[in-house]
């Protein structure tokens, strides 16, 4: 065998082995790529399950409802290339259909969570930021028109501010009926302030004049009575003090 050969050979042998490891790269990252899909559809089939059944009923409407039917269709469907076998999925995917075919009509069984402790206030805003991430990646991934999403977005910033009104006023309600005017005064200060930082605060009014008046009276059983005592400075001080709105407008919910 000449020498010609013999390289023609180790040549001819070295691509192969080149083109059969870059046959098993692509093969892995395509591998490795319907992975990704299928972990980000089934994270995004989660989070609207999720939204659509823990969300309280007061922030939950039919519009929201069809949203994240709409949603969690979408992703279904396109998982479904990649989970065939998937019985499942395949009657989730149905029954989604039959619920966006009902339109605004579409059933809402979200019973209401009262927001009466700071616990369930942050419990509801962690569902509000995750809303608020779902519509903000749809629109990212072409699955929302912008302006639609940009209208969400701003539905989810008036859903919060609801969540802060009942808060406030149910914990100031609540010091009071515990003849803690202290307490009462603190919680509906906060309510003032908050609402009064609004970009908007023109179409909370109804709501801050409550919030002034509450506080009112909450001032005037604060001079008629004695000092407050140590005990007042409680978890409630705290958690008012901590429950802001500092990190959600680092969000740009406007954006």
């Amino acid at each position: 065998m000449s020498a010609l050969v013999i390289t023609l050979l180790i040549v001819g042998g070295i691509a192969l082995l080149m083109v059969i490891a870059y046959i098993n790269h692509a093969v892995e990252n395509s591998k490795l790529e319907k992975a990704r899909q299928r972990a980000d559809l089934l994270d995004r089939i989660r989070r609207c399950q999720d939204l659509s059944e823990r969300l309280p009923g007061q922030l939950m409407t039919p519009q929201l409802k069809l949203l994240l039917a709409k949603l969690q269709l979408q992703a279904s469907e396109r998982l479904l290339p990649l989970e065939k076998q998937n019985a499942t999925l395949k009657t989730d995917i149905e029954t989604l259909k039959a619920q966006i075919a009902q339109g605004e009509s579409i059933v809402v069984k979200n019973p209401p969570q009262p927001i009466a402790n700071e616990a369930k206030a942050k419990d509801v805003r962690f569902l509000l930021e995750n809303l608020h991430a779902l519509v903000t990646g749809s629109v990212q991934g072409g699955l929302l028109p912008a302006n639609e999403g940009k209208h969400w977005l701003k539905q989810i910033r008036q859903m919060l501010v609801l969540v802060h009104i009942e808060f406030f006023s149910t914990l100031g309600q609540a010091a009071l009926q515990q003849k803690q005017p202290g307490q009462a005064r603190l919680a509906f200060e906060r309510g003032v302030q908050y609402l009064r930082k609004q970009p908007e605060p023109a179409q909370y009014q109804a709501q801050l004049k409550r919030f002034e008046e509450q506080l009112a009276r909450a001032n005037a059983m604060v001079l008629n009575n004695s000092a407050p005592s140590a005990e007042e400075s409680s978890e409630l001080t705290e958690g008012l003090k901590n429950l802001g709105d500092d990190d959600w407008k680092k969000k740009n919910i406007y954006d």
